[in-house]
């Protein structure tokens, strides 16, 4: 399927049934357009002029890239340009800077992070080494964005907001990285459930809820008012996205999170269910002597989130994201014209609290 047959797929898709008001869950629009997505992201990744650019930089984040997970991102920018009546077809490259940004982003986390696995798979810098793995983060980084830039289609000054918006994005999840891995160096436990709300903010809403709807919106030509209530929206729903992802790390399955299963707790992050049980429990010590450890015996890390458990951390966290979702839902309601691409941002919301990988 061709771009362009993909990109007239989903809005066929999504406007078939606007008569019964009926419309594809966001599970089921992940499930259907996640492949050739994929595929239209990756004709955004350049080839070599020499052939061993391609051995050592472009072939490897290529494949990387084929194993890109559900493509959310890129799929919530063209629902939100759906969604203010805009041309679907326009939001193309702006879609695929950000799912490059994510490819690079994971690259450099799970190198700062020492992980294993990445979506089933051994990481980039295991595979390829750290000094090449690290220079295909940095090619990452450098299509986000160009990738917009070169798009003959986008006129000049949506390129210079668009751009805007994603040199804004990708300072803040530096930012919040940041905060992430200095606070895990330097052994910091007086970190509160607000402090790690600014930390995920920065370092997943913004890039994973926030920027693409408003830059969807942008591109659709929307208003003002609705590029501001989408661009809300996703922060509120990408830290609840974040907050699950915490979640997954510990009380899913290491099946369902084909990656490293509670290596959070290796990794001694400060997640929302971890800071809240450093305030209440009263295993207080005993959770930090585990979070220091680097510990991966499977019956520590079991011990460290039953005192999680005890303390109500996990389920202050769930309610936690299941309140944010539940309030930006019906700001979106109220503020959002209807149509079926806003009853699929509206499904977005629950499949961000309720997914199981």
């Amino acid at each position: 399927m061709t771009s362009e047959e993909t990109l007239e797929n989903i809005r066929e898709k999504l406007f078939e049934n606007a008569a019964t008001r009926e419309s594809l869950t966001f599970e089921e629009y992940l499930d259907e357009f996640a492949p050739s997505v994929g595929d239209l992201v990756n004709l955004y990744i350049p080839r070599g002029s020499h052939p061993d650019m391609n051995r050592y930089l472009y072939d490897p984040i290529l494949e990387y890239s084929r194993n890109g997970g559900k493509r959310h991102r890129p799929l919530i920018t063209y629902a939100a340009c759906l969604a203010v009546g805009g041309d679907v077809a326009m939001a193309s490259s702006a879609a695929a800077a950000i799912e490059h940004f994510h490819t690079a982003a994971l690259i450099h986390d799970d190198i700062a992070d020492d992980a294993e696995l990445r979506r089933g798979r051994p990481c980039m810098h295991l595979t390829e080494g750290l000094g090449l793995a690290i220079n295909m983060g940095d090619l990452g980084l450098s299509l986000v964005n160009g990738t917009v830039i070169y798009d003959p289609a986008l006129d000049d000054a949506t390129k210079v907001r668009v751009v805007t918006e994603l040199i804004d994005m990708t300072r803040r999840t530096i930012e919040g990285q940041a905060l992430d891995i200095g606070w895990a160096r330097d052994g910091r436990y007086d970190i509160s459930p607000e402090d790690y709300l600014v930390m995920a903010t920065h370092k997943t809403a913004h890039y994973s809820g926030a920027v693409p709807l408003a830059i969807g919106a942008i591109i659709g030509k929307g208003t003002e008012n609705q590029i501001e209530t989408l661009r809300n929206y996703g922060l509120d729903t990408g830290l609840a996205f974040q907050i699950q992802d915490d979640l997954l790390n510990l009380v899913g399955t290491e099946e369902s999170t084909k990656k490293d299963f509670r290596s959070d707790i290796t990794e001694g992050k400060r997640t929302l269910v971890v800071v809240h049980a450093l305030q209440n429990s009263p295993q207080r010590d005993r959770l930090v002597q585990i979070l220091s450890s680097k510990e991966k015996e499977r019956a520590v890390l079991d011990e460290a989130v039953q005192i999680m458990e005890d303390a109500g951390s996990i389920d202050f966290a769930r309610g936690y994201a299941e309140n944010l979702t539940s309030i930006a839902k019906n700001r979106l309601i109220d503020m959002i014209d209807p149509s079926p691409a806003r009853d699929l941002l509206v499904s977005m919301a629950d499949w961000f609290v309720n997914r199981l990988a």
